[in-house]
């Protein structure tokens, strides 16, 4: 799926004094968004009382099925463990997703905050989860060696990996190891992962073809990691992503596409949904191929032209993060809840997956899951869906967009904050750069009516609105480029590892270039280059 890599590791780090302005601008970035420190005393009350709660009686006994983990190290807070194994017909899929549904009464103090907050945040130096940690990281976590509820999928696949049937069941499971992608990647490498976990990399393949197929995509597109030094200190780094990452990540989207399914087939749900690309949008995009060297013929679909790129070359690193705008709008389709009807609405497929799909295998992370997951055990064991889901499913889409756009903003200042920190006293300095992103004239216009807006409003405060507002129609309406013919776009510095603006007259997409630090702002959250 689409979408710009950003990952912020777990801290382990001692943290450093308050003093510190990387930590104080955090801080202060917290509290301009209003993102909560801690939880209140009445939800903490809910989730120990949950935690507490024997929640084993009324379960299938899967422990002794070897479910696995594999998430980035360092994880505490896991969703998900799986198990395949080979079936006469071609593959049996277990995938063991949190079962937040027995710890979360509707209607209580826990279930107000979750439906509050929306997902877990990631911070450089803390985390803002979902649920407290009592069940985040304990009851609640498919840690190791812990029996553990669990919504239990059997999905069975063809021996092409198509989808043959699927059914979720709540469960007892004891996970047998917590490994990381790296582990993971590097027993594959060296032949030794064992029936398994290759099983992962041969239904990970399969699906990725069918994937092909339908017209969906996945994107390459190189992490921004921010790590965390042993002596406290953040760093910045890129990271291409691995081959098991897109094989664990098909796993979870064939689940996905499965709940989707159930839900069609029941009258209710909520669909993950993404528009088709703007054709405009993809017109551009091949002149971006033309312009980086990128050979597309019209006969190639843009499915098809992914795979045959390496995003450690530059030039393909630049079409793939280009690529991540193809795909606007994501959002919810809910359907058979309360004073809906049980018809899915139109359009309700995910364009980037080329299939009608549903959030349901992060629930400890994502508000939405529970709720999905609540409607597939039902459905699955012919029941009615519970009315508190039906209930809440109107409002779901609303409150995922204000979260997720929250998790999305606080997330990206996060890094900028720690982009700052690196090149803090080193303005004026010049650096090797790739750009990797050039504003089309739709996002220049975008930027000119925005900081029109806000010339506007500062305007207004000093009594001089009328002038504001006509300089916000000039700017809205304004040439590609400013009044110097500069032109604005993203580069990416290789050391330290650092994405940031930049501004000259003609940004050479895809090619090496040498910018010059204009300012670096760790109070501000900005940094910003000129085109030597």
């Amino acid at each position: 799926m689409p979408s710009r890599n950003l990952r912020i590791a777990p801290t382990t780090a001692p943290v450093r004094p308050a003093a510190d302005p990387v930590l104080a601008a955090l801080a202060s970035l917290r509290a301009e968004m209003e993102i909560p420190t801690e939880f209140p005393q009445d939800v903490l009350d809910d989730a120990a009382a949950a935690a507490a709660t024997d929640v084993s009686s009324g379960r299938a006994d899967l422990r002794a099925v070897g479910f696995v983990t594999i998430d980035p190290p360092g994880s505490m807070d896991l969703d998900q463990a799986v198990h395949l194994e080979r079936s006469p017909g071609g593959f049996h899929v277990r995938y063991a997703i949190a079962d937040l549904g027995v710890f979360v009464t509707p209607g209580g103090a826990l279930d107000a905050e979750v439906n509050e907050r929306g997902m877990t945040l990631y911070g450089p130096d803390e985390r803002t989860p979902l649920h407290p940690e009592v069940l985040s990281e304990s009851a609640a976590s498919l840690l190791p060696d812990a029996d553990r509820p669990a919504a239990v999928w059997h999905v069975e696949l063809d021996e092409r990996g198509e989808i043959v049937s699927a059914r979720v069941e709540r469960a007892l499971v004891r996970s047998t190891a917590r490994l990381t992608y790296e582990e993971v990647q590097a027993r594959l490498d060296a032949g030794d992962a064992g029936e398994m976990l290759d099983l992962l990399r041969e239904i990970g393949l399969l699906r990725e073809a069918r994937e092909r197929e339908r017209g969906g995509v996945s994107l390459n597109v190189p992490e921004q990691d921010v790590v965390v030094h042993p002596d406290g200190t953040f760093g910045l780094a890129f990271r291409s992503t691995l081959p098991v990452e897109g094989w664990n990540a098909q796993i979870s989207l064939l689940t996905g596409i499965a709940a989707a399914q159930l839900m069609r087939a029941g009258g209710v749900g909520i669909f993950r949904t993404l528009p088709a690309a703007d054709p405009r949008d993809l017109a551009r995009l091949r002149r971006t191929a033309r312009a980086l060297g990128i050979d597309w013929p019209q006969d190639v679909s843009y499915g098809d032209l992914l795979p045959t790129l390496d995003s450690g070359t530059s030039r393909h690193a630049a079409f793939l993060n280009e690529a991540t705008s193809l795909f606007r709008g994501a959002s919810y389709a809910p359907f058979g809840g309360v004073g809906q009807p049980q018809e899915v609405p139109d359009d309700a497929a995910h364009a980037a997956i080329a299939a009608e799909y549903a959030h349901v295998t992060a629930p400890l992370r994502r508000l939405v899951d529970r709720y999905g997951t609540e409607i597939c055990l039902a459905l699955s064991a012919g029941a009615q869906v519970p009315t508190w889901v039906r209930e809440a499913l109107p409002g779901l889409p609303r409150t995922m967009a204000r979260t997720g756009q929250r998790a999305g903003s606080y997330e990206r200042s996060s890094v900028d904050v720690v982009e700052a920190a690196l090149l803090a006293g080193r303005v004026g300095e010049e650096f090797d750069a790739v750009v990797v992103d050039v504003e089309n004239d739709d996002e220049r216009r975008r930027r000119a009516t925005k900081d029109a807006e806000r010339a506007a409003k500062a305007a207004a405060e000093n009594g001089s609105a009328a002038s504001a507002a006509g300089d916000a129609s000039a700017g809205a309406a304004g040439p590609a480029t400013d009044g110097q013919g500069l032109v604005r776009g993203q580069v990416v510095i290789a050391e330290p590892a650092v994405r940031a603006s930049v501004q000259g007259v003609g940004l050479p997409l895809g090619d090496p270039v040498r910018v010059r630090l204009r300012e670096a702002s760790i109070e501000l959250r900005k940094v910003g280059f000129d085109l030597v």
